[in-house]
């Protein structure tokens, strides 16, 4: 009889303890269940209310956002974010010289800069088809801090002042429109006549430029 009881117990332990142990498992997992329904709740929330999560900025846009902040404009350059001011990356610079053979005309200047900011320059190019010798008619511009000479301490402001120059001093002696680079350097007075075509709108040799000025 003793036996009896002895071996009864032993088994009711042994069929006790998995049942115990499943009883806790499911305990967990409802946890479990709760906690992802709960956190679920708190985006939907958080989606209602319109909050955006928030985007952590690159070193490159730190670095802008202090640039833009600081610029120190020339009286004939302004600029505009087409793309409202949550995008710093993309801008647009309108020089409008006030001295030299382009005086009178609106150049639009397209800024893309990338996140290895200051490492690499900005992509700089010209919206404003020009008759220049240092801008194709594509629009690419020949400024030798946008590529051999650019360095890091150099920023935004630095490339705004050297878009002004080539208006106030075109260069013939490194040219994108060897055309217009050589009337620069044989005939000054017939390349003044061809910016002032240019500017009014109107064909220069076989190629048509929108009036700018």
């Amino acid at each position: 009889m003793e036996n009896t009881i002895v071996m009864c117990c032993i088994w009711f332990q042994c069929a006790y303890i998995p049942t115990q142990l499943k009883q806790t498992r499911r305990m967990r997992q409802k946890m479990l269940n709760l906690i992802k329904i709960k956190d679920k709740k708190k985006e939907q929330a958080a989606s209602a209310a319109g909050k955006a999560p928030v985007k952590k900025q690159s070193a490159g846009e730190l670095r802008l956002h202090k640039d833009i902040s600081e610029l120190n404009l020339p009286k004939s350059t302004s600029i505009s974010f087409p793309n409202g001011k949550d995008d710093l990356m993309n801008f647009e610079i309108i020089v409008r010289p006030d001295e030299g053979y382009y005086l009178g005309g609106t150049f639009v200047f397209t800024f893309q800069v990338s996140p290895s900011y200051p490492h690499e320059p900005p992509k700089v190019k010209c919206k404003t088809k020009v008759y220049h010798p240092n801008i194709d008619l594509e629009g690419n511009v020949c400024l030798n801090i946008l590529r051999e000479d650019w360095k890091p301490v150099l920023n935004i402001n630095t490339v705004i002042y050297g878009l002004n120059l080539l208006f106030t001093q075109p260069n013939d002696e490194d040219p994108l429109n060897h055309e217009a680079a050589a009337v620069l350097r044989d005939n000054p007075k017939m390349f003044e006549a061809n910016v002032k075509r240019a500017m009014a709108g109107g064909y220069v040799g076989q190629h048509y430029f929108p009036r700018c000025a």
